[in-house]
């Protein structure tokens, strides 16, 4: 399946998106799509025929727990109605507690990283093979970018992929910024981690922005691709041709122009990598003699089986992980704990952002005051829903504690709260009035 170059198409870029030439492909956020209609603007694409792949954000197939029904009944949904080649999803984990521990139940709002250990593979196995059998087409999983290391972890990057294709057959989905991000912040050589994974099974790469500040990089899909992050795209393309590449940009969206650049980039990086690659061949053809070397590394290992209780034993150690982060809990032996200080200001962070963009009218509403006042929130509330169940709690704490000093910004703080959170939504006229009021008395 040759999906040609591509672009992750977002709301804000919409128009954007469809006015690039060349594009053979797009990807969207899978839960950000309806279950039952797409956008103008995808369906517009379609019919020019261009793919839409949809990505997921949300399964956690490398959790503790058995991937949620119905979350999977809602990827194969979009993928029904997208009429798409394959779906896509992370290896990482997003969620930890509940039953399994008999503790809290706790969201990160972020991929989090899975031990490269027996154990958590056997269990990420398990749950691709549940999803596999949940799906109408065929599953591709990323590598994810991680400011943290697990202890005592078992195997590389490249083995733990290798067995995890070796053992369910399922697809890769290669994000080389990831490996950039890996080799600055936990050491990690992206050339050794392509030498040992199975190039053959790479559905598509993702290429990406990011930054590096205080020796940490930030894979923040914000910022402009870096000549780092295109070197190991030129590294992966001198051992493999990926049927597809793709730029991601998930905020601080530039002009068209600036979005056709990269992507013209991307495809200079691939066109001379290829190149290079046509004349080592040739020189290794007219010296077969030479000591080329193997482009492989030793492949899938003995395929050690975890003992009894893997997902038992997965399931403690990543609560503990995430109630350090989200919790203020004592953080597990073994870990970085000035990583963990980042990671954890990086997902207060982007709770922060991400409610305000679920819930926009909160910062017109707190104004200045909205950021501050939601950390605050943050370091004593973890998230234990999805960020719309964030927004009303965040909102509610506020009301609660003493609400606004401001009566204006009081009266529509509680009206945005009793909107979303009654048993049922006030009708239009009442939102009407409860508006002209709200006028009224600013004036």
């Amino acid at each position: 399946m040759k999906l040609g170059i591509g672009i992750g198409w977002r709301p804000e870029i919409a128009a954007e998106v469809e006015a690039l030439t060349g594009i053979d492909w797009v990807e969207a956020v899978a839960e950000n799509l309806c279950a039952d209609h797409l956008p103008g603007s995808l369906v517009r694409l379609r019919e020019r025929g261009v793919t839409v792949v949809p990505h997921g954000v949300s399964l956690g197939l490398g959790g503790a727990d058995r991937p949620d029904a119905g979350r999977l009944a809602s990827l194969a949904a979009r993928a029904e109605l997208l009429g798409t080649p394959l779906v896509t999803e992370h290896i990482a984990f997003v969620r930890a507690g509940g039953p399994l521990t008999a503790t809290p139940r706790l969201e990160a709002g972020h991929l989090l990283p899975v031990p490269r250990t027996w154990d958590a593979l056997e269990v990420l196995c398990e749950n691709v093979r549940i999803a596999q059998d949940s799906l109408p087409v065929p599953l591709a999983l990323e590598n994810i970018a991680a400011l943290i290391s697990w202890p005592d972890e078992e195997l590389t990057e490249g083995q733990f992929l290798a067995e995890l294709v070796e053992r369910t057959g399922v697809r890769l989905l290669i994000d080389v910024a990831n490996l950039h991000t890996n080799h600055v912040n936990r050491g990690e050589d992206p050339a050794k981690a392509l030498d040992e994974l199975p190039v053959e099974a790479i559905a598509y790469v993702h290429v990406a922005g990011g930054v590096e500040k205080d020796g940490v990089w930030h894979d923040t899909h914000a910022h402009p691709v870096t000549a780092p992050v295109l070197d190991v795209l030129a590294e992966l393309r001198s051992r493999v041709d990926p049927p597809g590449v793709l730029l991601e940009r998930d905020d601080a969206f530039p002009p068209g122009a600036e979005l056709a650049a990269e992507l013209e980039t991307i495809r200079g990086t691939l066109r001379a990598a290829a190149e290079l690659k046509t004349v080592r061949g040739t020189l290794r053809a007219a010296a077969p003699d030479s000591c080329a070397g193997n482009s492989r590394g030793a492949g899938p290992l003995a395929g050690k089986p975890a003992a009894p209780g893997a997902r038992d034993r997965t399931a403690v150690a990543q609560a503990a992980l995430l109630s350090s982060l989200v919790a203020g809990t004592p953080a597990p032996e073994g870990f970085d704990h000035r990583r963990l200080r980042v990671q954890s200001r990086a997902l207060a962070a982007k709770r922060a952002d991400v409610v305000a963009k679920v819930a926009p009218e909160l910062p017109r509403i707190l104004g200045d005051g909205y950021r501050a006042a939601f950390l605050d929130y943050a370091r004593a509330r973890p998230m234990s829903g999805g960020y719309r169940r964030d927004a009303l709690d965040f909102a509610e704490r506020i009301l609660i504690s003493g609400g606004l000093a401001d009566p204006v910004a009081q009266r529509r703080l509680t009206h945005w709260w009793e909107d979303r959170s009654g048993p049922r939504p006030p009708r239009r006229t009442a939102r009407l009035v409860r508006a002209a009021r709200a006028v009224l008395v600013g004036k």
